[in-house]
């Protein structure tokens, strides 16, 4: 009895311990800041909250980075972190908005916009919890590897089904991802509010183009590809064309019709942007993929994916043995500047968008990430 007793203790204290180190980590993931700094081009720090009032206070309110040019012209709207578990579109707008200089028009950038969905990890992923880049100052820079929903903290329970307001209906767990709720309720979920947010700024300032930057893994179908939606499919279709020129694959494929509460869907409908998402491979979130750590996230090398791209199960070039965050990062920020590019070629000239700065292609696979981190 004595012993049983004694187990029991042990067992306990070993209980506790765990659960007091992972409370800690939890908290600590919660509540950490990121290293986000504005850029030296930025000319102004709005909230989100100042296109819906009801996120004011709240963990859905996040910063909107803007930079503007000395000459008027058009508006260009970035989305980075819809989904934070694809973090090479967190870290190209991050990247774009402490570098670009725009010179004509107006850029807007919200590198956070599920800021809940950063503070968790999916459950049972295994997934790191913060991406390190070491800057040219030799500074260690932070970052969340987040969730691709926002946190059951700030929005629980699930429904059954979640139903948009298309009427459309989607597994429960849908009521949190982002992606499926534009153009999103005023007074809804916290993430019903951020989607209106969002849609409430365009239409509010008036802004020409939209584009939600996004990751894949590399076994699904749409992957190194912007989705458009119809209105937008000239400048996408003429964007695709200069990145396929400049050697960058890149596949067009049409926003489907009665797929809602997407933003290439949602936004083009509900708003006059031109709205484009972009998706590019990440093997740190794909089905096929061994073990995931920091690492994974920032090499994509695994020899899981070599296996599989030498069957012809992947939808990117995994030639390499790996598929590293610069060169996913490197697609994003060529293909901003590609559909800008693409945007001014049938815009009148008082909506010129004009941006410098935007690190290349080459640029980012020869000096790496951190090279263009403050």
């Amino acid at each position: 009895m004595k012993k049983s007793y004694i187990s029991g203790l042990c067992l306990l204290l070993c209980a506790a311990v765990i659960g007091a180190i992972a409370g800690k980590s939890f908290y600590d993931k919660r509540h950490f800041v990121e290293d986000i700094f504005p850029g030296d081009h930025v000319t102004e720090v709005m909230m989100l909250s100042e296109f819906n009032p009801n996120l004011e206070g709240t963990i859905g309110d996040t910063e909107i980075y803007v930079l503007k040019g000395e000459a008027e012209g058009g508006s260009l709207l970035v989305l980075g972190g819809t989904h934070p578990n694809e973090p090479a579109g967190h870290m190209a707008a991050i990247l774009l908005e402490e570098n670009a200089l725009v010179t004509a028009g107006t850029v807007y950038v919200i590198p956070s916009i599920n800021h809940s969905a950063f503070t968790h990890n999916d459950a049972l992923e295994g997934s790191p919890q913060y991406l390190h880049f070491t800057n040219q100052s030799g500074e260690v820079r932070t970052f969340h590897y987040g969730s691709r929903a926002t946190n059951p903290i700030d929005q629980w329970p699930d429904p059954n089904i979640y139903t948009h307001t298309s009427g459309q209906g989607l597994s429960g767990s849908e009521t949190r991802n982002l992606n499926r709720c534009y153009p999103g309720i005023a007074d809804g979920t916290i993430t019903e509010r951020v989607a209106y947010a969002v849609t409430n700024m365009i239409n509010t300032l008036g802004i020409d183009m939209e584009i939600d930057l996004h990751e894949s893994s590399p076994e699904y179908a749409v992957n190194n590809a912007t989705v458009a939606h119809e209105r937008a499919m000239a400048i996408a279709a003429d964007g695709v064309l200069d990145l396929e020129l400049s050697d960058i694959s890149m596949s067009l494929e049409p926003s489907p019709v009665s797929l809602h509460g997407l933003t290439h869907r949602e936004l083009g409908d509900f708003t006059n942007t031109y709205a484009l998402l972009m998706e590019t491979g990440n093997p740190s979130q794909g089905r096929l993929r061994g073990y995931t750590d920091e690492a994974l996230a920032l090499t994509g090398a695994d020899p899981c994916y070599v296996i599989n791209y030498d069957l012809g199960l992947l939808y990117v070039d995994y030639s390499s043995g790996d598929f590293p965050i610069e060169l996913r990062v490197g697609r994003h920020l060529a293909g901003i500047n590609a559909y800008i590019d693409a945007y001014n070629r049938v815009a009148d000239a008082n909506r010129q968008i004009v941006v410098e700065g935007i690190p290349s292609y080459d640029e980012m696979l020869e000096n790496k990430v951190g090279y263009y981190l403050k």
